[in-house]
């Protein structure tokens, strides 16, 4: 059982029988009263968001889960299809389900995939993935005095801000977590 000091971002617990990922968690500490924790939970079944609320001795359960490792093979208009990398069994999961997560899949990439009662639920990119840039507006002299950003097209279809230097062509590292820029390869 977690405690509230237990209970982080990127934690699995479970509650109604089904997990949920604390996807944003708030502190508050009152004058004499007890401390209580704000959370905002993520249903990795149904992708549903749930508000709740800790206090003082409440516990959380941890969800049973596991992880493994997996190769994205292909996605199609409703679902992203995987193999998983132990047994080759070939699985999908919807595009609802793994969120935004999809703009940053290519062929091959090894992802870790979370189960849950031997059930795929979602997916974990690697925290940096190198994408190649299929298209890119020239970059505009003048007015350079700060950082300036411009929107590039990748290989997936996602649309990223980069900065001016990087052109059709280019492989760049993106930030899987934050979705931004982080280098030229």
């Amino acid at each position: 059982m977690y405690s509230i000091s237990e209970i982080k971002i990127g934690k699995i617990v479970k509650i109604n029988n089904e997990p949920y990922i604390v996807i944003k968690n708030e502190h508050h500490k009152m004058g004499r009263g007890g401390a209580i924790l704000k959370t905002k939970l993520k249903n990795l079944i149904n992708g549903s968001v749930l508000d709740k609320t800790f206090q003082g001795n409440d516990k959380a359960e941890p969800a049973d889960t596991e992880k493994k490792d997996a190769s994205f093979l292909y996605k199609d208009d409703d679902s992203a299809h995987f193999m998983d990398n132990t047994s080759y069994e070939q699985f999908s999961l919807p595009l609802t389900t793994i969120g935004d997560v999809h703009k940053f899949l290519i062929e091959g990439l090894t992802v870790q995939v979370l189960y849950y009662n031997d059930t795929a639920v979602t997916v974990e990119l690697p925290i940096k993935v190198e994408l190649k840039v299929t298209s890119a507006p020239p970059g505009v002299k003048g007015n350079t005095a700060g950082n300036t950003y411009k929107t590039v097209e990748l290989e997936t279809g996602a649309e990223i801000q980069a900065p001016l230097f990087v052109n059709s062509g280019d492989k760049i590292r993106i930030n899987t977590e934050t979705g931004e820029y982080v280098e030229r390869v």
